[in-house]
């Protein structure tokens, strides 16, 4: 949806498009943008008065907002519908009195959007020790909430710490992780037992492509997190009879088929696709955009 989105916002207002961070966190994809003369910045002030600045995929804080309307800048907004949920939520939370604790990473554009919803009631846990060391009164409303692309084993841990330590924390009415994330996470648990060797291809800054080579690693299987095929080394594959191919959700899906193909190529690979979950969730582009056209 981001990418389609900023695609559609270079063809209709031309370049330069400002993008507030990376638009999405794939080092392919931004350096095609910018390329087609999109400029990523990681500070408003870069951006020119009435220029056309889009939020990224991950969101921003409503400071933010705050500050694109002062410098006059046409905003579109391409922050994941995933990731809007939970700030929504972090907002009710706050109104409603709650302390929030929110699982994620420090950091993280995401992670700093989110906090930003309600800076004065949000406490930052990244790991089972954060939990024990937070000091919240067990009296006062608690919530916790999570970055959207987590592990989804790692948010259980912290979960579950957090419930023995406050028993009366309110979670969300659904989980935050998105399903992309949870359907990628499950797909690699599962082939496991049969591989011996995972390329997941994804960027180094990318959360959810992170934590698939820390799945496969943490289960004893080799794992390497790699841009795209010319990162493929001859070496990985010396006593090593099946290989699973998996990506982050924002690699673009030629990526992927250029490592199978060069598998096949290289190695004579005999391709096989493993059917898994059927994603049928999907996303308009940005309000802005779509309003355009209305």
């Amino acid at each position: 949806m981001a990418i389609e989105s900023l695609s559609q916002a270079l063809e209709r207002f031309g370049a330069p498009i400002y993008v507030f961070h990376e638009i999405v966190h794939n080092r392919h994809v931004v350096q095609e943008f910018k390329e087609r003369g999109v400029v990523f910045v990681d500070s408003l002030a870069a951006v020119p008065e009435n220029a056309v600045v889009m939020y990224s995929a991950h969101g921003v804080a409503p400071s933010v907002r705050r500050d694109s309307e002062m410098r006059h800048l046409r905003s579109i907004d391409a922050t994941c519908p995933l990731v809007t949920k939970v700030h929504l939520e972090a907002i009710r939370f706050a109104k409603e009195g709650f302390q929030i604790v929110l699982v994620g990473h420090r950091d993280h554009d995401e992670v700093v959007g989110t906090m930003g919803q309600a800076p004065k009631s949000i406490h930052l846990v990244e790991t089972v020790e954060d939990v024990e060391r937070l000091t919240l009164d067990p009296t006062t409303p608690l919530a916790y909430l999570t970055q959207t692309t987590l592990s989804m084993d790692d948010a259980r841990l912290i979960i579950s710490a957090l419930v023995a330590k406050y028993p009366n924390i309110t979670g969300p009415k659904k989980q935050d992780i998105c399903y992309a994330t949870q359907n990628r996470q499950e797909a690699v648990k599962s082939l496991i037992p049969v591989v011996d060797l995972v390329l997941v291809v994804g960027s180094r800054n990318s959360s959810n492509s992170l934590r698939l080579a820390e799945i496969a690693l943490q289960r004893g299987t080799e794992a390497h997190l790699i841009d795209g095929a010319s990162e493929i080394q001859s070496e990985w594959f010396e006593g090593k009879h099946t290989v699973m191919v998996t990506a982050g959700a924002s690699a673009p899906e030629r990526l992927v088929k250029e490592c199978v193909e060069k598998l096949r190529a290289q190695f004579g690979a005999e391709v096989r696709e493993v059917p898994g979950v059927v994603e049928k969730v999907s996303f308009g582009v940005a309000k802005e955009l779509r309003n355009l056209d209305g």
